[in-house]
């Protein structure tokens, strides 16, 4: 019997140790009686938030030790920010784990249970703030006041966010925006300050401090400098600021917990091996991601990545950077000097096929790392499911164009447009066979260039063809003539070219797929007891700007 509860006892010490923060886990409850955010946009382009908040300690909860801040952007100086608490300096200000921003490390001002603490923060010299408007000749920006987990606050919170512009500007040029989810009224309070600004007000008592509320203005581009303006879609965000951003904690039975574990293991290492994207990609933010390229969509779908490796083949011959010389063995001829406005990702798979053939696929999934990479740098503060859905409907309603067509040529010029989007359909390969038929089809005029036996057709039987062909991705907008093959042919020839060229790409999809989720999505590392365990509430940090002012200051955390 000693021998049975020994064992069950180290069974359990086991589990323990296995169960992240089971053991260090704080409480932290607490309200934020009332937040004051005012926002600064300086002539010189750069941004200063400054908050005051009033936070009142549950007499049952730990002391609030530590508390973090969003910030709009993660360039600032963090030596330039200052913060206190109750009137005495803050000292231990370094940058958070839990939120892209700062953590006020309290020490011995913590704010003790019952109690109430006032702190106050002053960020300056924020960059990257500013965008270019959806307005012409406009900059614009979006603001979100620092807020918590919901399972860690309380109450309402008075809450005032202010937004100051640059000097100068008559009343009628800037525009304030819309807010988003805000409980007040949507009309601000305005007027001039005394150094001359123009500043929008708005002020509720029956806000919450966990709540996500957007603000934002734009106004007349003129007065900020030109390059303090961000361009639209912005790729600036930090990738992979954290590396994790929900802790996920399974109490198990203790009998049978082993075989669980081992049986779990095995299966999810599987799962994982085609799983490329990080969880933080499907953190819901707020509203759609738009303005995603094709293959960038594919990204999100999780496409396999042998598809999307063919997208950019397609992309890159539509646009005349590469020419196949042969398809099995595949061998590309890049052009020289390439084409213009190419995409990042298609200028590295050029460079990859440039480069020695020893060294191909490592650049290849160097190229879908950082594919990965941006997209979920795009995704930030975004809806993963609305997005998804989104790009869904789109593929759908390429289809429909392709297969609405009522005559050859028009189906085939349809398809051509398309491509790209009808390549996100699970089912492309059997679609693409019964959207066309035994038929004659004249091929778009950038077929030679992927289909080695048509190149001489297109030169040498184009003008016995007699027919044209029109599109609008060719790159005059000319009628040009050229060749034609049955219906099912061009399909099988989409199809089979598609699945050849992927396997003298890349090779086996799935050692190809798990190179690069070693980097996108590693396995998480088993993580240690730390200083604030429970306040995981802070990962729940999402930034949803609505437009193309983009720059907002996102917080979460218990803490």
């Amino acid at each position: 019997m000693k021998k049975k509860l020994i064992s069950i006892a180290l069974l359990l010490l086991m589990v323990l140790a296995l169960t992240p923060g089971l053991v260090s886990a704080q409480t932290y409850l607490f309200e934020v009686n009332k937040t004051t955010a005012n926002v600064y946009i300086n002539p010189d382009g750069t941004m200063l938030v400054e908050y005051w908040f009033i936070f009142t300690n549950d007499p049952s909860a730990d002391p609030i030790d530590y508390i973090d801040v969003g910030t709009p952007t993660g360039s600032y100086p963090l030596s330039a920010v200052t913060a206190d608490i109750d009137g005495t300096p803050i000292s231990g200000i370094g940058y958070s784990s839990y939120v892209d921003g700062i953590e006020l490390a309290l020490g011995n001002q913590e704010i003790q249970p019952g109690r109430s603490g006032i702190v106050h923060v002053r960020i300056p010299d924020i960059n990257n703030a500013l965008y270019l408007s959806d307005v012409e000749d406009y900059a614009s920006f979006n603001f979100s006041p620092n807020y918590f987990g919901s399972e860690y606050v309380t109450g309402d919170t008075e809450l005032t966010v202010t937004l100051y512009l640059p000097p100068g500007m008559e009343p009628e040029q800037p525009i304030y925006h819309e807010p988003k989810r805000w409980v007040g009224a949507d009309e601000p309070e305005s007027g001039y300050d005394d150094q001359g600004r123009v500043y929008y007000r708005w002020s509720s008592s029956q806000a919450d401090s966990h709540t996500q509320y957007l603000f934002g203005a734009s106004f007349p581009m003129d007065f900020v400098p030109e390059d303090a303006l961000q361009k639209p879609p912005s790729a600036i965000a930090s990738f992979f600021a954290n590396e994790n951003l929900i802790c996920v904690c399974f109490n198990i039975l203790i009998f049978g917990f082993f075989g669980l574990v081992i049986f779990g293991s095995v299966r999810g290492s599987k799962k994982r091996k085609l799983k490329y994207l990080p969880p933080k990609i499907a953190i819901e933010g707020h509203g759609i991601k738009r303005g995603l390229t094709a293959v960038e969509a594919a990204v999100l779908l999780e496409q396999p990545l042998d598809k999307i490796v063919t997208m950019i083949l397609f992309s890159t011959i539509k646009k005349g950077g590469a020419t196949v010389i042969s398809q099995e063995p595949l061998k590309l001829k890049v052009a020289d000097p390439l084409p213009e406005k190419l995409h990042t990702y298609e200028e590295e798979f050029l460079a990859a096929f440039k480069g020695e053939e020893k060294n191909r696929r490592k650049a290849l999934q160097n190229l879908m790392v950082n594919l990965i990479k941006e997209v979920t740098s795009k995704m930030k503060g975004f809806s993963h499911k609305e997005t998804v859905a989104y790009y869904e409907d789109i593929m759908e309603r390429a289809w429909q164009h392709v297969e609405a067509a009522d005559t050859p040529d028009v189906k085939i010029e349809k398809f051509d447009d398309y491509m790209g989007w009808t390549m996100l359909d699970k089912d492309f390969d059997d679609r693409t066979r019964r959207s066309f038929g035994s038929g004659p089809l004249f091929v778009p005029i950038w077929w030679g260039r992927y289909d080695p036996t048509f190149r001489s057709a297109a030169s040498g039987s184009a003008a016995s063809a007699g027919r044209t062909f029109s599109s609008s991705s060719t790159s005059t907008g000319r009628a040009i003539s050229v060749p034609n093959l049955p219906g099912s042919s061009f399909a099988s020839s989409v199809v089979n070219g598609t699945q050849a060229f992927a396997a003298g790409a890349i090779g086996s999809l799935t050692g190809f797929t798990s190179g690069i989720t070693n980097q996108t999505n590693p396995m998480p590392k088993p993580s240690s007891t730390s200083r604030s365990s429970g306040s995981g509430g802070g990962r729940s940090c999402a930034c949803a700007c609505a437009c193309a002012g983009c720059a907002c200051a996102c917080a979460g955390g218990g803490r």
